[in-house]
């Protein structure tokens, strides 16, 4: 019987190197694309694109037609759980995401424990569709947003510069915030199952504020959530592949690694090489870490930067990608130009 085509995304994570890289990018289906312009203008409000699976697939597969990517992202959102869970959550234009705050202990105590997952059958059967229309060889993310993060939109309603609103409350109110990140928890696992159930072959965990947080507050509001995270997935789905993006984490990526269990780690752009290359590599396979402006900025400069991410990790288990998502002015030729780069 000839052998099933292999998914070099995937094999990375099981822990073979590959001698070129797999290639993605976070927020991959997005507005540096004209074909997504269209279909969001079709489809209204951020929220009812997430929500109408034919859309969310078809903007899912527009960048791995074009670009041919190693791996198709579902397209949703990180507070479709606070959404889930009966809060209000609207996107305001050039604004972001709008949450009735639970910024009090008697607020919090009006929350939810149990999500209504019903909701969420849009973007489940948007995965479906989406697995049946890759090729075999590629791979497809599912992901959820870490119970930090979320809960840092959940307490001040909105994104902050530093998310101050949630850091006072956890430190103020230690037992209230604990509740939102134990339902959080709780949630997230069911969620990263279904996925997994409607064909995700692969899980992301987006804790794209644990750089905000000290290190005890690290270990307690990141570390231990996403612990926790991976243990209920993995009770379930025993080889579930899972990659943590603690953004900003720095210094204490390896504790991270080894608390979590995750099979990857992705690094930002500020990521020391040596340390990264030595401390993490060394155990779990890095996704990364190219600035995202230096995408947008192109030429020499980008040839360059690619040059110097593949010649500090190519030679041990990698994944290419951005150190944070792509930016809507990014030109296109740009990831051309990097694809070429980093494939030869």
């Amino acid at each position: 019987m000839p052998q099933s085509p292999t998914k070099p995304f995937s094999d990375v994570l099981s822990g073979e190197r590959q001698v070129i890289p797999p290639v993605w990018m976070m927020r991959q289906a997005g507005r540096y694309l004209p074909e997504y312009r269209e279909v969001r203008a079709k489809a209204g409000g951020f929220l009812d694109l997430c929500f109408n699976p034919e859309l969310a697939a078809e903007v899912t597969l527009q960048p791995i037609r074009r670009f041919g990517f190693d791996a198709a992202i579902i397209f949703s959102d990180i507070l479709v759980i606070p959404y889930t869970l009966g809060r209000s959550v609207r996107f305001e234009v050039g604004e972001g995401p709008r949450l009735e705050p639970l910024d009090d202990p008697a607020k919090v105590g009006t929350l939810a424990t149990q999500a209504d997952f019903g909701k969420l059958a849009p973007v489940f059967e948007a995965l479906s569709i989406v697995r049946g229309a890759l090729g075999t060889e590629i791979a497809l993310i599912g992901f959820c947003g870490a119970p930090w993060t979320v809960a840092t939109y959940m307490v001040a309603g909105h994104g902050t510069p530093d998310q101050a609103p949630a850091r006072m409350m956890a430190y103020r109110h230690p037992e209230a915030f604990a509740k939102i990140i134990d339902v959080l928890v709780d949630n997230s696992i069911e969620y990263l199952l279904a996925q997994l159930a409607a064909g995700a072959d692969v899980l992301q965990i987006f804790d794209t504020w644990a750089g905000v947080l000290p290190a005890a507050e690290f270990a307690r509001w990141s570390v231990e959530p996403t612990r926790r995270i991976i243990e209920g997935v993995r009770a379930k789905v025993p080889d579930a592949k899972i990659i943590g993006f603690p953004r900003g984490a720095g210094a204490q990526l390896p504790g991270y690694v080894e608390a979590t269990g995750v099979n990857a780690v992705s690094i930002d752009w500020t990521a020391e090489p040596a340390f990264i290359r030595e401390r993490v590599q060394s155990r779990v396979a890095v996704q990364g870490n190219l600035d995202p402006l230096v995408l947008i900025t192109g030429g020499t400069a980008l040839d360059r930067a690619v040059d110097n991410v593949m010649a500090t990790f190519a030679q041990g288990r990698f994944i290419f990608n951005l150190g944070h998502g792509i930016q809507p002015e990014t030109p296109i030729a740009h990831v051309e130009q990097m694809l070429r780069r980093v494939r030869g």
